[in-house]
């Protein structure tokens, strides 16, 4: 009869939030496998854990894969880590799983931290709908292409960033899906952990000055209007009625934009067309 494999998630950061479920199936089984046994060696050696470990990595997960299913079959147990965070988030996983599935062993779950998860409960934005979609392409021209694809997408949005391409980002971001309200989550659960909350924008000005180092997940409100609620009232006519009620032609120009979910430079661009097609 085949062995089980146990999915252990991880403390992302202090170690305290392992559970006492993951210290006792890392004891329990015959291997744990691991992104890097150097890492997971100390975080065995903190719980007074001694294993055998074998990597498993996005370099090796496919051959590692047949070779985990092997053992598997023959009736032993493998626990398998990321080295923070839950196995199969933006991690490797994927492939043992299925070989599990295909040799009829059981897999089995163990809770704990998922960063994107962390990052938007703490954010102050909506969690009754949220999209993760893993790290940002880090080529401009794919990265603006990815978040034309879900910038309609009726949830909070959720990605995985680098810190040295944070900046540029966030800019993308404003540009793409609208100048919308955002946070970046840093170093979660760790000692320089921060929230920082603003729009997009600004927060793009903010960190273009910083030079960041740590985990950093970029948490991004949904679009606020649909185009039916659009299309009853013209970007032009949303400005002047923000003028009407007291301000100024550049505070409206950027509330407006904000609520249709544009940037500014492009609700510039759509004002002035509806001026000139008038």
């Amino acid at each position: 009869m085949p062995g089980t494999l146990y999915l252990v998630a991880t403390p992302i950061g202090n170690l305290q939030d392992i559970s006492l479920r993951a210290i006792e199936v890392l004891k329990s089984v015959d291997i744990v496998a691991c992104e890097d046994t150097r890492h997971t060696g100390k975080l065995l050696h903190h719980f007074g854990i001694k294993k055998k470990l074998t990597s498993y990595h996005e370099h090796n997960e496919t051959t590692r894969a047949e070779e985990l299913a092997k053992i598997l079959e023959d009736g032993k147990s493998i626990a398998v880590v990321s080295d923070a965070g839950t196995p199969a988030i933006c991690d490797p996983s994927f492939r043992i799983v299925q070989k599990a599935h295909e040799i009829g062993a059981q897999v089995v779950p163990i809770p704990g931290a998922v960063a994107f998860v962390n990052a938007v409960i703490a954010s102050g934005l909506a969690t009754d709908s949220i999209f993760f979609g893993g790290f940002l392409p880090s080529k401009k021209g794919e990265r603006r292409k990815r978040l034309e694809e879900v910038s309609a997408i009726p949830a909070t949005l959720a990605f995985y960033e680098a810190p040295h391409r944070l900046a540029r980002s966030l800019a993308d971001c404003a540009e793409v899906v609208g100048n919308r309200e955002a946070a970046v989550a840093r170093e979660l659960t760790k000692l320089h952990e921060e929230v920082v909350r603003g729009t997009l924008a600004d927060l793009a000005g903010d960190f273009a000055e910083k030079s960041m180092k740590g985990e950093i997940v970029l948490v991004i409100d949904r679009a606020r209007e649909t185009s039916t609620e659009r299309s009853s009232k013209s970007l032009a006519e949303r400005v002047v009625e923000l003028k009407s009620g007291g301000m100024d032609r550049k505070t409206s120009l950027k509330k407006a934009a904000k609520e249709f979910g544009l940037s500014k430079p492009e609700a510039y661009r759509i004002l002035q067309s509806e001026k000139t097609n008038a």
